[in-house]
Parts: C-alpha cells; structure tokens; sequence
C-alpha cells in the first residue's frame, strides 16, 4: 500500500511540476532574419505585418554594420554602410524625449543638389516620419532628427527641442515681451544617438532589381584591412630580408664563430713577414 501511495504521490508531482513549467516558460518572438541571400523575403515579411518601409540591419564578421532601407512592395531600395555609431549610453548626453513622440525631420540643402540624394530624403521621410495621429504615437513633438551631407556621407543627429523661460533683468523687472514673441528660449539638446551612412547603391524594386545608382569610390572595409596587412606583412618581410644580408655578409667576412673562414692569401702581408 506504502509503495502504491509513493507511486500516486510521484505521478501526482510530476504532473504538477510539468504544469508549472509549462506556465513559467514563455515563448518569444525572434525578430532576426538570418538569411543573408535572400533579402526579398523581407518583402514577404512586411505584407504580412502590414508594414510599407523596411529598415535592416546586416552584419557582417561582427565588425561591419550595412543598413538596407527600402520602400516595400515596389521600391525603392538604398544600401548604406554605418559608420562611427556612438550610443546614448556611451556619449552621455544630457538631452532627453518622450517614448512616443513625434520628431521633426531637418535636412540639408545639399539634399536637393543631386538626384540621388532626393530619393534618400523621400525614404528618410517615410521611414523616420511619423504622421499625426498614428498608432502608438503621441501628439507631442520634442525632438528634431537633423540629416546633413558632408563628404558624400550622410550624418544623422537627434536632438531634444528644450524650452526655457528668458533671464530676468537685473532690477528685478521681467522684459516686457513683444507681440507675435513668447517670452521661452527655444533651445536644442542632443539626444543620441549619432552615426553617419554612406550611400552605396540604390535599386529600382524592394530588395531587388536594376541599380539606379552605385557609389564607386567606396571602398570595402575587407579591402581596407586587407591593404594593412600586406603593409604590415611587406615590413616584416623587408626586416627578415636585412638580417638575413648581414648574415650573409658577415659570414662571407668570417665574423661569425661557426662560419667560413675566407681562404688565407699566400701574398698577405701577414703571411710574407709573419
């Protein structure tokens, strides 16, 4: 009877402890797309969660960051590669924004110099610009995300739109405020993060189709690291070659202790008078 009551009693808490478990563990989303070939599923990806712009982030050997931004289902596609990314947490900044809010989009005038560029500020604008009163928005806007042009390359801020009421006068009497003028300094803040992309190709469709455009003076950070290799291999190998000739010379004068001793002249000095 003992042994018919264990058995119950160890079937009854296995039961329960499988239960348990079954209730503790959670299953979670994974948001990562490992397939690095075939990016035109990600089109497939955004009809099924109803999405009309695609950000993605593309990593490589854990070294590079390659960001692709595109305008889903018919295009177009840009292809960057991410550069000088400094966190909020690394940079420290004292600005701050709301969870939700709205920013505003400040581009360059350099945007409107070239064909390219205008097609990157259109997918800027749909990807980072939220329209008033879309979902998990909030009708606020206290941040500004400025995009400048310098050096080919595209450098994104983002900054926190600060108020603060004018300084008092030293009498002690606030300045009266004009018409037309609110009587705040209206400052701005960073925020972060911060990184700078540098265009590399743009494509006709969503992931996929004719390049429109290709930015032929980029140079691959593979090739980079490459090229300093063979630098600091083209230095080792000049050393190995200068300490082999005095090696060699050395040898041929017979200043090494286990080396060749030169053939001794039977017209030297040393051996006529010796």
């Amino acid at each position: 009877m003992a042994a018919v009551y264990k058995s119950l009693s160890k079937g009854g808490s296995e039961k329960n402890e499988s239960s348990t478990n079954g209730v503790k563990k959670n299953k979670q989303r994974d948001a990562k797309f490992d397939s690095k070939s075939r990016l035109g599923e990600l089109n497939e990806l955004a009809e099924l969660y109803n999405c009309n712009n695609v950000l993605f982030f593309e990593a490589r050997k854990g070294k590079d960051l390659y960001v692709w931004m595109s305008k889903v289902p018919n295009g177009p596609t840009v292809k960057f590669h991410l550069q000088n990314l400094h966190t909020m947490e690394e940079l420290h900044f004292t600005g701050n924004c709301l969870k939700g809010s709205r920013p505003i989009l400040s581009f360059d005038a350099a945007f409107e110099t070239q064909p390219h560029f205008r097609v990157m500020k259109e997918l800027f604008l749909h990807t980072f610009g939220v329209p008033q009163g879309a979902r998990k928005s909030k009708p606020f806007i206290d941040h500004v995300m400025g995009f400048s042009i310098a050096d080919g390359k595209i450098w994104i801020r983002n900054y926190q739109i600060s108020e603060v009421e004018q300084t008092k006068l030293k009498d002690g009497d606030e300045e009266a405020p004009t018409v037309g003028k609110s009587n705040t300094d209206i400052n701005l803040v960073e925020i972060g993060p911060r990184f700078v992309l540098t265009p590399l190709v743009i494509q006709e469709g969503s992931f996929g189709g004719p390049i429109i455009y290709e930015n032929r003076e980029f140079v691959s950070p593979n090739q980079i690291r490459a090229d300093i290799r063979r630098a600091k291999a083209a230095r080792h190998n000049g050393r190995v070659e200068q300490a082999v000739g005095r090696v060699s010379k050395k040898d041929d004068l017979g200043l090494l202790s286990n080396g060749n001793r030169p053939a001794k002249n039977e017209l030297d000095k040393t051996m006529l008078f010796a």
